[in-house]
């Protein structure tokens, strides 16, 4: 199930991208009135980058077409049905913290597949004293979580429906005191049913917002109370961040 939706997301991605081409300016109007934060997080991907500097951002990522616009332009086209699967928003700096937020970011799809998420944290870890990724998709029960502090990934977590598909570094103590934890039945790992495996107990999208206020900010109650009036920019993500299966050895 998790291959097919990102199978789908992957293809969407696509369309989207030569929809966006086809359609020109008309489709895509970005307001640059500077404006407060909005709101995020729900059914979203995003980085939160300890820096002051977008365009320093935008250069580490390799972003492409970056057009100024402000919080709300930028947080709508990111949660377009069309444009939102072909654009990256880098907001204005957020009381030291600076967001990218877009489906479009590479995610930890397991064994199968290219790990192109660890890497890029890991880059850009090299740049900024603190990188933090985050993802939150109900519909498939799909939630992550990494960090990266003085270049070295201390943590990073994925699991769907599908189970766990990504568990690197040690549980944090924020994850302890939400009471995420990873059990194993030890002695019975290797038997069939209900009996065998790893137990763990399974994080909602609340979760993911309460670790992300813990570690940083929580998107989802941001507004413009929290930082002054300015603009972000709207991006295109780099082509290699789309998802690869490994190739099987001839």
């Amino acid at each position: 199930m998790l291959i097919i939706i990102f199978g789908m997301i992957a293809f969407t991605v696509a369309g989207a991208y030569w929809l966006a081409r086809g359609a020109g300016e008309k489709r895509l109007v970005l307001a640059q009135n500077p404006d407060g934060p909005r709101a995020f997080g729900c059914a979203m991907a995003w980085l939160a980058i300890r820096s002051d500097d977008a365009e320093s951002v935008i250069e580490a990522m390799r972003l492409e077409a970056a057009t100024p616009c402000n919080w709300n332009s930028g947080i709508g086209a990111v949660y377009d049905d069309w444009l939102g699967a072909a654009r990256i928003f880098v907001s204005p700096p957020v009381d030291g913290w600076t967001f990218v937020v877009g489906l479009p970011l590479p995610h930890p799809l397991g064994s199968g597949f290219v790990d192109k998420c660890t890497p890029l944290l890991v880059e850009l870890g090299g740049r900024f004293d603190e990188v933090q990724y985050y993802f939150s998709y109900p519909p498939i029960d799909y939630y992550a979580w990494a960090r990266v502090k003085d270049g070295r990934l201390v943590r990073a977590f994925a699991v769907s429906d599908e189970g766990i598909i990504w568990n690197k570094g040690r549980p944090s103590k924020e994850e302890r005191a939400l009471g995420l934890k990873l059990f194993e039945l030890r002695g019975v790992r290797g038997r069939k049913g209900d009996a065998g495996g790893e137990l763990i107990l399974h994080p909602t999208e609340d979760h993911v917002m309460r670790l992300a206020n813990r570690w940083s900010i929580d998107p989802t109650i941001l507004c413009e109370e929290h930082a002054p009036v300015g603009l972000g920019y709207i991006a295109v993500p780099p082509h290699g961040w789309r998802a690869e299966r490994l190739r099987k050895a001839a």
